[in-house]
């Protein structure tokens, strides 16, 4: 019972910073482009010199 004092407040905080960093990736654009990355793999523009 004694661990549930411990526990419970550790789970909320560990909640809400999954939340905020998930937050700051959505506010930073990070997952406005998904098939971008995707395409880029198969385009050949690579130079050469």
């Amino acid at each position: 019972m004694e661990s549930l004092y411990l526990l419970v407040p550790l789970s909320v905080g560990v909640v809400i910073a999954i939340g905020w960093v998930f937050w700051r990736a959505l506010e930073s654009g990070q997952f406005d482009d998904l098939e971008r990355p995707g395409y880029s793999i198969l385009e050949d523009d690579d130079l050469k010199r």
